[in-house]
Formats: C-alpha cells, structure tokens, sequence
C-alpha cells in the first residue's frame, strides 16, 4: 500500500492529533510502515530528535504510535511563541528567524517549498504518511498562504478527513460550516468526516449523521467514544489543565504544584509524575498552591524574564522563597531553573539585559545566540538519566551540590534537562527524597513504567479506530485518493481565497535569524495561539 491523506479539524484541540496518532498505531498494527507528519505547528511543548533536531511533540507521540523513529522532517515548521507578540521560526529542526503576522505571511511562500520537500521525502520512505492539518481549514483569511491544511492538501493531491468535537457542541454547524467555507477545488479533497468525543446513545446521534450527509454529500466515517485519562502529549493550551485542575491520583499522599506560567513550555514533564501511584499534580497560580504542596516544580518557559516577571506580580516568589528557608522541595526544569539564578542576562530571548533571579540557587544565566539542542545522559540518585534539552540560557552554577547538569542547594533542585522525570528509578528515588523532606508519608508503589504506560495509551488510540472508524473506507482512500464526482456545498470561499503561491522547486535559504515582532493569533491558527504576558497560554 503507498499513499498519504489529511487529517483536518473544525478548530483547534479538536482531535487531530490523537486521530492521526490512532490511525498511524492501526496502521503499523497492519503491518504498514507508517509516519505522521504536521506541515506547520504552532507549540511551545517540543522534543528533540536523536540527530538534534528540535520537533513538535505530537509528532513525537505520532511517531511512537507509528513504531518509528521521530525526525525532523515529521514536522518541518515549528513557530514557539514568546512574549512580545514574537515567534521564534524552527525549519527542519533549526531555528531560522524570529517573526512577525505580517512577516510570517511573507516568510510562508518560501516555507513551503521546504514543507513539500519533506513530505515527499517521507511518502517516498514509507507506504503512508498521515498528516495532521493545523487549526481549522476555513479560516479564509489565511487561505491565500495556507501551508497546513488544504493549500498543503492541493498541492499534494491528499484526501481530507475532517473531524469535529461533539463535546464542544455544535458539532453538525462546525463540519457543515467548514466545508461550506471552502472552495470548490478545496471541498473535492473533503472526503468525510470523524464525530471526536461522543459520550450519548449512537442512535441519537444517527439522524444527525443522516442528514449531514445529505446536505454534503459525504459520510461520517467513524465517532469516537469520548475517553478519560489518556494523558497524551498535547501540543497547545488548549490541552492544558486550568488552574486548580488536578492530574494522576486526587487523593495521593504526595502533593505536587506545578507553577502555571504564561509561556509555559514542554509541560509534558509533569505527565510522569501524574503517572506514579499516589502522586496528585495540581497546576497552580496562587502563592497559597505552593504553600500547601509537598513539591513546587518550576516548569520550563519559552520566555524566562517575562514569565519571572508574571511570577512576581502575582506574589509567588515570596511562596517560593519561604519554602526554600523552609526546607521544602522545589524543583526548577529549564527556565525554571534559570528563574531560581541569582542573575540572568537576556540580551538574546527578552533583550532585558541584568535580571534578578529568585536567588534559590548559587547559579547565573547568560543567554547565547546559539539554541542549545541535545539529548544528554548522567546519573542521579544512583540510577541512570536520559533527558533532552532545548534552551538559550547557559547556566553555571557556583556553589551548591551537582544535580544532573545543574545544581541542588538544600531542598532546591534545578536542571535543564527535560524528560529526566521519565526514567523511572531517578523518579521514584527523587520523589522518594522528596517525601522524606516534606514530611509525606508517600512510597512508592510497584514498579511503574512510564514508558510502558505509553504505550498502553498509544495501544487504546489504535483500538478506538479499529472498533469505531470505517478503516475499509480509510484505506480506500489511502489506495484510491479523494473520491471522484463529491458535490460543491454553497456558498465556498470567498473569491481569490486561494493559495498563491506553489512553489515546490523553489528551496528557500533560511540560515540564520532575522528580527521582528511575531506571528500573532490572527495570522496563524496553527494548533495554538500566542498568549499575551499575564494570560493563560
């Protein structure tokens, strides 16, 4: 079997990325080799490759679905926003510029050269690729430089699956509506559509189907029984938990704050600890989350001097700072390590120059032009660590007890590794140390793999597509393409909506950053949006 189809959603967080997941873990269960791919995504929660190339980490947990190695060709655009409406620009893995709306809009035409490249390198290594569109195809104000969902579709010849919340509600409006805002030449690649996150009678929602149907001439192809507890990684924030919102055991004896920042990045750090037996994670934002928690983590930020700033308006660095004279834990991961500095010289993220730190650890932080990307290993606690790490700020410390790459002072733990948290024996004995610091009587239970459980969530994917999706009619289209004779829905888009720009044979040279102010809500809905300082990512 060789082909390749798009998977497109009616918004944001509407399912996506987990359906691209299932459909790769269905396939690879048949035997087929099989890569996800995203054209452009929009995430501050990103991993990196064995080669050091920097990638969503959807994609990631689209790769493992699939049984395959991550690359940086899976995802060949990723835009990080910081502070000050500004976007940091990752091609093929590397960061190339930083970018504003309008600068974006221009940057694109060139992108998608490269984004049309590495999809054909993908489809021309393995029998299928499925691709994950980013927000939602009908946002006619970006169709004309749409590199994503179906000015990609176009170009490649890919049939379209769109799939829609029901748990929002207006599930029947938002995949009438979307089709019915698209072109004609884009509404012939729309093959059907997925029902996300159903939790009724079928036979209720039966008629609905029906009648869809009917008004546009194509099938529901599957509806996914809604499912609690998967914990997988999610790309935007709109995955996030909300302030207060507690993951893992609710009633664990082992309380863990993890400070919600604006700009919170690579918050996948968090899941291993909500997977352990007994061990609740709450996202906090109030000085007295942090007082009544057995561990403060400090997560990483994509912006470290604004987020620091966000902290201390909100009086969380008196929290922090009485829990350290107290002798309570408090782990900072990237720029929260680089928050718990004494000093912190930006002239590079923030452009703030000298910044007071929070002073938990004998540490400085000077940010380098050059993105530190890599998967380091160490040990701690007498058992292995795997990590990776993708940062700016250099950070050395002068004083205090090695801890990984980073330092420990008293109860205060900081490291740029992410990931560390995943190897199960450091994270049992750490929290362990933890527990016996805190006065929990938390221990831990069994002997959890975070890996395995994984998989386990990767292996329930695959089996709501078996179960609920017509794959006969999936692997039509993989074999066939887009159906031939599907009718136009009125009114389409707009005149002139179109892409304007094909430019497979023109390969853009991004080399190094350029300046500006970046991609903006507006300009780009691609499975995120830039959060302004102070409000929720």
């Amino acid at each position: 079997m060789r082909g390749a189809l798009l998977v497109a959603g009616t918004a944001s967080d509407a399912g996506k990325s987990v359906l691209t997941a299932g459909i790769c873990r269905w396939l690879a269960r048949q035997g087929v080799r099989v890569a996800p791919f995203k054209a452009q995504n929009m995430s501050l929660n990103s991993w990196v490759t064995a080669d050091g190339a920097e990638i969503g980490r959807a994609q990631v947990m689209q790769a493992a679905a699939a049984g395959v190695e991550p690359e940086a060709a899976m995802n060949p655009v990723l835009l990080k926003p910081g502070a000050g409406h500004r976007s940091q620009v990752v091609l093929r893995g590397r960061p190339v510029a930083e970018a504003g709306a309008l600068d974006y809009r221009e940057l694109k035409g060139r992108l998608f050269a490269e984004v049309l490249a590495s999809l054909a390198d993908l489809r021309s290594r393995f029998d299928v690729v499925v691709c994950e569109g980013a927000g939602s195809p009908a946002e006619i104000n970006l169709r004309a430089t749409d590199i994503a969902n179906l000015g990609l579709a176009r170009a490649a010849g890919l049939p379209t699956i769109v799939v829609g919340d029901i748990d929002r509600g207006g599930v029947f409006a938002a995949m009438y509506g979307t089709l019915a805002l698209l072109e004609p030449a884009d509404q012939a690649l729309v093959a059907g559509f997925v029902v996300n996150k159903f939790r009724g009678e079928r036979a209720l929602l039966e008629p609905g189907l029906e009648m869809l149907r009917a008004l546009t001439g194509r099938p529901t192809l599957g509806v996914l029984p809604w499912r609690d507890g998967l914990g997988l990684d999610v790309e935007d924030s709109l995955g996030l938990p909300a302030p207060g919102e507690t993951r893992g055991d609710p009633d664990g004896a082992l309380r863990v704050a993890a400070v919600r920042l604006p700009f919170l990045s690579n918050f996948t750090d968090l899941d291993a600890l909500a997977a352990e037996p007994g061990v609740a994670v709450r996202y906090a934002d109030r000085p007295e989350d942090l007082d009544t928690a057995d561990l403060v983590v400090l997560p990483g930020t994509r912006s470290t001097v604004a987020d620091l700033g966000w902290l201390r308006r909100r009086g969380l660095d008196g929290a922090l700072a009485r829990r350290a004279a107290a002798g309570r834990p408090v782990l900072g991961v990237c720029g929260g390590y680089q928050m718990l500095a004494a000093t912190i010289v930006d002239e590079v993220e923030s452009g703030a120059g000298r910044v007071d730190g929070l002073s938990l650890l004998p540490v400085t932080v000077r940010f380098a032009a050059t993105k530190t990307l890599g998967r380091p290993s160490g040990a701690a606690y007498g058992q292995p660590v795997l990590g990776y790490e993708i940062h700016h700020g250099v950070a050395t410390a002068h004083g205090g007890e090695p801890f990984l790459d980073g330092c420990r002072n008293g109860a205060v733990w900081g490291t740029t590794w992410h990931g560390a948290l995943e190897n199960d024996g450091f994270r049992r004995a750490f929290l362990a140390d933890v527990a016996a610091r805190a006065g929990s009587p938390w221990r831990p239970r069994g002997e959890v793999s975070f890996a395995a459980v994984r998989q386990r969530r990767l292996d329930v994917l695959g089996d709501l597509v078996a179960e609920h999706l017509d794959t006969g009619a999936l692997l039509a289209l993989l074999a066939g393409g887009p159906p031939a004779g599907l009718p136009f829905v009125p009114p389409g888009a707009p005149p002139n909506a179109a892409a304007t720009f094909v430019t497979p044979d023109r390969r853009p040279a991004l080399a190094g950053p350029a300046s500006g102010a970046a991609p903006t809500p507006e300009a780009d809905h691609s499975g995120g949006s830039l959060p302004d300082q102070g409000s929720r990512p």
